[in-house]
């Protein structure tokens, strides 16, 4: 059976899938801060903080919409929901990045970019799975695959963390750390995210 929830009304779809799109473009962001040296990091620190406030402003954005629409695509606390987790996960790059910036990290291991890399394919997974809302019968495989990858990231995180703990001098490793599990804190958002879909194809069927 197909699930069509007020179909008619799709600003608010169309709001959460701004809000993904943040998170996609800060990942592309921190990619860039990765590898970038120190001179550009306040550059590009500045450019995060444009995305993360963007971020904040479409989610002001959708909190009026859900107040002052009568029909709205999904359930107001639903939509609440998916729009604070999406929010979440972009301050948590934008503090990533701030972090590689204050602590001057000029060269992270790969591992860096294999969570980053995660985050940018769950970004853009949220992004197409935000827009196809009003057909939820299409998301279950979106739930599936995002907590996948939130459970690679999860382990990749372990790794990472014990490689720095054996390689590093302490007070390197308290700072590397720190990234680390900035990281993996926007995958678990990630996750809250798909949760909250699959929660809600679960209420729907």
């Amino acid at each position: 059976m197909k699930l069509s929830l007020f179909p008619q009304e799709t600003a608010g779809l169309k709001l959460l899938t701004e809000l993904a799109r943040q998170v996609v473009l800060g990942a592309g962001t921190l990619s860039e801060l990765l590898g970038a040296p120190a001179a550009d990091f306040e550059r590009l620190v500045e450019e995060m903080h444009e995305h993360e406030g963007e971020s904040m402003n479409i989610h002001y954005r959708l909190l009026t919409h859900m107040r002052t629409s009568f029909i709205n695509t999904l359930p107001r606390e639903d939509m609440f929901t998916l729009s604070r987790y999406l929010n979440d996960a972009m301050e948590k790059l934008d503090g990533a990045a701030e972090l590689i910036a204050l602590y001057k990290l000029e060269r992270l291991t790969r591992r860096a970019a294999d969570q980053l890399e995660i985050i940018t394919r769950q970004a853009e997974l949220t992004v197409d799975a935000m827009r196809r809302l009003d057909n939820l019968d299409e998301l279950e495989d979106y739930w599936i695959e995002i907590l996948r990858l939130a459970k690679r990231a999860e382990r990749s995180h372990r790794v990472w963390v014990a490689e720095m703990l054996q390689d590093m001098k302490f007070a390197q490793y308290i700072r590397h750390r720190d990234v680390a599990n900035q990281l993996v804190e926007v995958t678990k958002d990630m996750r809250r995210v798909a949760t909250a879909v699959g929660a809600i194809i679960v209420k729907e069927s």
